[in-house]
C-alpha cells in the first residue's frame, strides 16, 4: 500500500496528505485487487495504526456492497476467511480495538450476512459462536454484529439507496429483509436466544458492560422475533433481577418495554403487561419518591407509559370487537396505574415527566369516550389538571436573555404540556375553566409578591385557553355565558390589576401576547384600550429594556392595532406622535443605535399606515398624515443618496445601500394598509406614493451597490403596481430601463414578475412598451445564458435554469393575456429565434417545470396562429417543429414519469397535440398517418390507435393514453 497516503488518514494530518489519503481510497476502490491487500492487512495484523485498520475495512465495505457479485468463488470464501482470522485475533489481542473499529468490523460482518446468509454462509451465527463461545472480548464482537444484522434488516433509518431509485429498491430490499428474518426464524433464532440467556446468565454481576450490550440485543430482536422465547419465566425473572442492580436496572427497563411493545392478541397483552406490573410492584419500584436516580426514572417512565398504552390499545380493540367484559378488565388495569402515572408525570425532573405524557393523553381519550365519569375519575382528571399547571412553570436555571438546548427542551416540552391541556378541556371543558380561573385570580391579586414563574404560568394558561376552548373567529365573549363571563373577568382583572409593570421578561411578554389573542375583548370593553396602548408605547413595551421585548411587541402591536382599526379612532394623532421618534431611519453613523430593528420598523410603519387608512379622517386629512409619515424618508433619502455617490469606502457604501434599501421597504409597508374599500385613490394618497416613486427611481442609475437597491426598487413598484394602478405607468419605461443595464442572471429573474405582473394587470394599455422592450429583454436574458461557466458550478447552472424558467414563464404571460402581436411585429427572424427557443425547452433541457410552460405556450400559439389566417409559415413550423417536440420530449430518457412536474408536462404536451388537431383538422392526422409516425418506424396498428384516440372529443381520453 501507498505508505504515504495511509499518513493522511490520521485526522491530525495536514490538509494535503489527507486529500491524497482520499484519493487513495477512491483510487483502491475502482481498483480489482485492492481489497485483497487490505484483507491481507488486517488478517495478518500488519498494521498497529488505527485508522489504516478502519480504512482496510472501509475498503471491504465498499467491495462487498458494490462489487461483490465480480468476484470468484474462492475470492468471496477469502473475505469470508479473513473475517473470521480477525475475529479469532481479537481474542488473543493483548489490548482490545477501538470502539469504532469494533463497529464497523460489525458492519462490514452484517453485510457480508445480508448478501450470503440465503445462498453460501446459512451457518453465519453457528460460526461465529463457535469462535466466541464465551470469551468476553469474541462475546462483544457478536453482540455488535448482532445489532448491526437488525440495523440492516429493521433499522429503516439507515438510508440505502440514492433518492432516485429509493422505492423500488426499498421494496426489493423489503422482500430480501422478510426472507432473511423469516429464515432466520426458522434455522437459528431459538439458539441465538439460547446464546443471549447463557451470556446474561454468565456475566450479569461480573461484566455490566457486556450485559447491557446483550440487553439491548434482546431489546432489538424481540420485535420481530416469536415472544415466547424472551417472554418466559426464566428469562421475565432474570430481567426482573436486572430492575434491581443498578449498573443494569436502564438498560433492562429499555428491553421490557420492547417486550412490552411487542404487538399481539389484546387479551394476551393485559395480562403479559399485569403480571409484569405486580412483579414490579412486589420488587418496590412503583413508590418512586425514594428513588433520586433521575436517569433510570427515566427509562421507567418510558416503560410505565408503554405499559399504559400498550392496555389502552388493547381495550381499544376489545371495545371494537364487541368484548365488553375483557374491555371493563383492561379498564380497571388503566385506572390502577394511573397515581404511579400522575406521580412520573409531576416529577420535578422533565424528562422523566415527558417520557409519561403519551399514557396521560391516551388515558384522556378513554374518558373522553365514556358517557359519564366516576367521581375517582374526575378527581384524576383534577389531578393531571393541577399537575399540567405545576409543571408548565419556569424554574430557576430558565435564561431568558441566552436560550440554549435545556431552553429549547423545555420550550418543546411545554407544547407537549399544551396538548394535554387541550385534551383535558375536551374531558371537562367546565373544570378547565374554573382551575385556570381560580390559578389566574388568585395570583394576580397578590401579583406584587408573588414570583415571576407563577405570574408567567397564571398568565399563560388563560392564553392557552383560547385554544383549549375554541370558538370561530375568536369569539370567546359571545355565546356561552359562562364561559364568556368567566373570560371577560379575567381579562379585565388582567389589563386593570397592573401586571404589565411586572419586572420580568417573560410576565411581560406574556401580557402582550395575551391582549393580541383576546382582542375581541375590546370590542366589549373598549375602556380599557388606552390602558393597554400606554403599555404598549412606553417603557413595559416598545421602549422596554429588552431588545427581545421591544422586537416581538412591535408585531404585537400592529395586530393589535389592525385587529381594532374601528376603536383606533380617538386615539390615532396621540398614537402617531408617540411612536414618531421609533420611525426615524437611523443613518449608518455616529454609532448612533436605534432602539428597534429595521425589521421592527417595518411593522411600525404598517401601523402607522395602518391608523392612517383605516381612521374616520376626510381624504385630505389622510393625505397630510401620509405626507407627514413619508416626507422624511423622502428626505433622508436623497441625502443618503448623494452620500452613497460620493463614498470610497466599501463598508460605508454597505451600510448606505443597506438603510436606503431600508426607507424604500418602510414606504412600501405602509401601503399594505390600502385595500380594496379604502383604495390609495379614494384616501387621497395617490400624489405622496408618486413623490415617493420620483424620489426612489434615481436610486437605479447608481453604479454602486446595485443589487442591493435594484432589489428594494423593485419591491416598491410591485406594490404601486397594486395600489397605484395606471398612474405607475409612466414609470415603467425608464425603470425597465435602468434594471436591464449590467445585469446578471439574478437580477433578471427578479426583473422578469415585475414584467409578468405589467403585462397581466394592464394587458393592451401596455402592448406599445412590451414591443418596445421584448427584445432588449430577451437579447440581454440570451447574453446571460451563453456567458461560459465551470462545468461543476452548480450554482451557476442553478441560475441559469431559473432564468430559463422565468424567460419562459414571461412568455406565457405574454401569450396568455391575448398580446401574441408583442412577439409577432418582433420581425420574422426574431420571431424565429424566440419560437426556436421554446421548442428547446420543450425538448431539450431536462427541466420539467420550464417544458410544461413551453409546452403551455406552444399550445396557446397553436390556438391563436395555427388557423387558416394564421402568420405565412407558421403552419410549416406547427408540423416540423411543434409536431416532432411532443413526441421527442416524452421520449427522452430524462422523462421521469415517477416525477409528477413531469406528468403534468405531458398532460400539456397532449394539450398541445389536442389543440393541433383542432385547428388543423384531418389535415394533421395525415400528416400523422402519413408521414411523421411512419417515419419514427412506429407500427400501423399503433399509428391507427394514436389517431383514434387523438379524434376522441374528450381530452381526458387521450391524456391517459399518452401516459400509458
Amino acid at each position: 500500500m501507498d505508505e504515504q497516503a495511509l499518513l493522511g488518514l490520521n485526522p491530525n494530518a495536514d490538509a494535503d496528505f489527507r486529500q491524497r489519503a482520499l484519493a487513495y481510497f477512491e483510487q483502491l476502490k475502482i481498483s480489482q485487487d485492492a481489497w485483497q491487500v487490505c484483507a491481507e492487512a488486517l488478517a495478518q495484523s500488519i498494521y498497529s495504526d488505527d485508522h489504516i485498520k478502519f480504512f482496510c475495512f472501509q475498503v471491504l465495505e465498499h467491495q462487498i456492497k458494490f462489487k461483490y457479485s465480480e468476484l470468484t468463488e474462492v475470492q468471496q470464501q477469502l473475505i469470508r476467511e479473513t473475517l473470521i482470522t480477525w475475529l479469532q485475533a481479537q481474542m488473543l489481542n493483548p489490548q482490545p480495538e477501538k470502539t469504532f473499529i469494533r463497529n464497523k468490523a460489525a458492519q462490514v460482518f452484517a453485510l457480508l450476512f445480508v448478501t450470503e446468509y440465503l445462498t453460501k454462509w446459512p451457518k453465519f451465527f453457528f460460526d461465529i459462536l463457535s469462535v466466541v463461545d464465551l470469551n468476553p472480548r469474541g462475546v462483544d464482537m457478536y453482540l455488535r454484529i448482532l445489532m448491526a444484522v437488525d440495523a440492516e434488516l429493521v433499522d429503516r433509518d439507515v438510508v440505502h439507496t440514492s433518492e432516485a431509485s429509493y422505492y423500488f429498491a426499498l421494496t426489493i430490499e423489503a422482500r430480501r429483509n422478510t426472507l432473511l428474518k423469516d429464515t432466520m426464524r426458522e434455522q437459528c433464532i431459538p439458539s441465538l436466544v439460547e446464546s443471549w440467556y447463557q451470556i446474561l446468565q454468565n456475566y450479569q454481576y461480573n461484566n455490566s458492560e457486556l450485559t447491557c450490550q446483550c440487553l439491548e440485543v434482546v431489546g432489538a430482536y424481540v420485535s420481530w422475533i416469536d415472544l415466547s422465547l424472551i417472554a418466559n419465566e426464566r428469562f421475565i425473572n432474570m430481567l426482573l433481577g436486572h430492575m434491581s442492580v443498578e449498573v443494569l436496572r436502564e438498560e433492562a427497563c429499555d428491553c421490557l418495554f420492547e417486550i412490552v411493545n411487542k404487538g399481539m392478541d389484546p387479551i394476551d397483552k393485559t395480562k403479559l403487561v399485569e403480571s409484569l406490573c405486580q412483579v414490579l410492584q412486589s420488587a418496590g419500584l412503583f413508590s418512586i419518591d425514594q428513588e433520586d436516580d433521575v436517569d433510570f426514572l427515566a427509562r421507567f417512565s418510558k416503560l410505565v407509559n408503554g405499559m399504559g398504552q400498550a392496555l389502552i390499545a388493547s381495550w381499544t380493540k376489545l371495545i371494537k370487537n364487541g368484548d365488553m367484559k375483557s374491555a371493563q378488565d383492561t379498564l380497571q388495569a388503566i385506572e390502577a396505574k394511573v397515581a404511579l402515572m400522575l406521580q412520573l408525570l409531576i416529577h420535578e425532573d422533565d424528562d422523566i415527566s415527558s417520557n409519561i405524557i403519551g399514557f396521560c393523553y391516551d388515558y384522556l381519550h378513554i374518558l373522553k369516550q365514556l358517557s359519564a365519569l366516576s367521581d375517582q375519575q374526575k378527581a384524576n382528571v383534577e389531578a393531571i389538571m393541577l399537575a399540567v399547571m405545576k409543571k408548565l412553570t419556569y424554574d430557576e436555571e430558565y435564561n431568558f436573555e441566552n436560550e440554549g438546548e435545556d431552553e429549547a427542551m423545555f420550550v418543546e416540552y411545554r407544547k407537549q404540556l399544551k396538548l394535554l391541556l387541550d385534551r383535558l378541556a375536551q374531558v371537562s371543558p367546565e373544570l378547565l375553566l374554573a382551575s385556570v380561573r381560580r390559578v389566574f385570580n388568585t395570583t394576580l391579586q397578590n401579583w406584587q409578591t408573588t414570583r415571576f414563574m407563577e405570574v408567567e404560568v397564571a398568565i399563560r394558561l388563560l392564553y392557552m385557553l383560547a385554544e383549549a376552548l375554541p370558538v370561530s373567529h375568536g369569539a370567546h365573549f359571545s355565546g356561552d355565558v359562562t364561559k364568556a363571563t368567566a373570560l371577560q373577568d379575567m381579562m379585565r382583572t388582567l389589563v386593570t390589576s397592573g401586571v404589565s409593570a411586572y419586572q420580568h421578561t417573560s410576565v411581560t411578554l406574556e401580557f402582550f401576547e395575551t391582549v393580541v389573542r383576546y382582542e375581541k375583548f375590546f370590542a366589549v370593553e373598549p375602556q380599557h384600550i388606552p390602558t393597554v396602548l400606554m403599555a404598549f408605547l412606553d417603557h413595559r413595551g416598545l421602549r422596554h429594556t429588552s431588545p427581545k421585548v421591544r422586537s416581538r411587541t412591535a408585531y404585537l402591536f400592529s395586530r393589535f392595532v389592525k385587529s381594532l382599526n374601528k376603536q383606533m379612532n380617538p386615539f390615532i394623532e396621540d398614537v402617531l406622535n408617540r411612536i414618531q421618534d421609533l420611525m426615524e431611519l437611523s443613518p449608518p453613523e455616529n454609532g448612533y443605535q436605534a432602539l428597534l430593528s429595521s425589521d421592527d420598523q417595518l411593522f411600525i410603519y404598517e401601523t402607522a399606515g395602518v391608523l392612517i387608512v383605516n381612521s374616520e379622517y376626510s381624504a385630505e386629512r389622510k393625505q397630510v398624515l401620509m405626507r407627514n409619515l413619508l416626507t422624511p424618508l423622502m428626505e433622508k433619502f436623497k441625502v443618503l443618496l448623494e452620500k452613497l455617490m460620493m463614498a470610497q469606502d466599501e463598508d460605508r457604501q454597505m451600510a448606505l445601500a443597506d438603510c436606503l434599501n431600508h426607507a424604500v421597504g418602510f414606504a412600501s409597508r405602509t401601503s399594505k394598509a390600502f385595500s380594496n374599500k379604502q383604495t390609495v385613490k379614494q384616501c387621497g394618497c395617490s400624489e405622496v406614493y408618486l413623490d415617493c416613486l420620483q424620489t426612489f427611481l434615481p436610486a437605479l442609475s447608481c453604479p454602486l451597490q446595485k443589487e442591493v437597491l435594484r432589489s428594494g426598487v423593485r419591491t416598491f413598484l410591485h406594490r404601486m403596481i397594486i395600489c397605484l394602478e395606471e398612474e405607475v405607468l409612466p414609470f415603467i419605461p425608464s425603470a425597465s430601463e435602468h434594471m436591464l443595464k449590467d445585469c446578471e442572471a439574478k437580477d433578471l429573474q427578479e426583473f422578469i414578475p415585475l414584467i409578468n405582473q405589467i403585462t397581466a394587470k394592464f394587458k393592451t394599455q401596455v402592448s406599445p412598451f412590451l414591443q418596445q422592450m421584448f427584445m432588449p429583454l430577451l437579447r440581454a436574458i440570451f447574453e446571460v445564458l451563453l456567458l461560459p461557466a465551470e462545468e461543476n458550478d452548480q450554482s451557476a447552472a442553478l441560475e441559469k435554469q431559473m432564468l430559463r424558467r422565468s424567460y419562459f414563464a414571461f412568455l406565457q404571460t405574454v401569450t396568455g393575456s391575448g398580446m401574441s402581436e408583442v412577439i409577432a411585429n418582433q420581425g420574422a427572424e426574431n420571431v424565429e429565434r424566440v419560437l426556436f427557443t421554446v421548442i428547446q425547452g420543450a425538448v431539450d433541457y431536462p427541466d420539467p417545470i420550464a417544458q410544461k410552460t413551453c409546452f403551455i405556450i406552444l399550445s396557446k400559439l397553436v390556438e391563436l396562429w395555427g388557423g387558416k389566417d394564421g402568420p405565412v409559415g407558421f403552419a410549416d413550423f406547427v408540423y416540423k417543429h411543434i409536431v416532432p417536440a411532443c413526441f421527442l420530449a416524452p421520449l427522452k430518457q430524462t422523462f421521469d414519469l415517477a416525477d409528477a412536474q413531469t406528468v403534468l408536462a405531458l398532460s400539456e404536451c397532449a394539450v398541445t397535440l389536442k389543440t393541433i388537431h383542432l385547428k388543423r383538422g384531418p389535415e394533421c392526422i395525415q400528416y400523422l398517418q402519413q408521414e411523421y409516425l411512419p417515419s419514427l418506424q412506429v407500427a400501423p396498428e399503433i399509428i391507427q390507435e394514436f389517431c383514434q384516440a387523438l379524434q376522441q372529443p374528450d381530452a381526458k381520453v387521450f391524456k391517459n393514453y399518452l401516459k400509458v
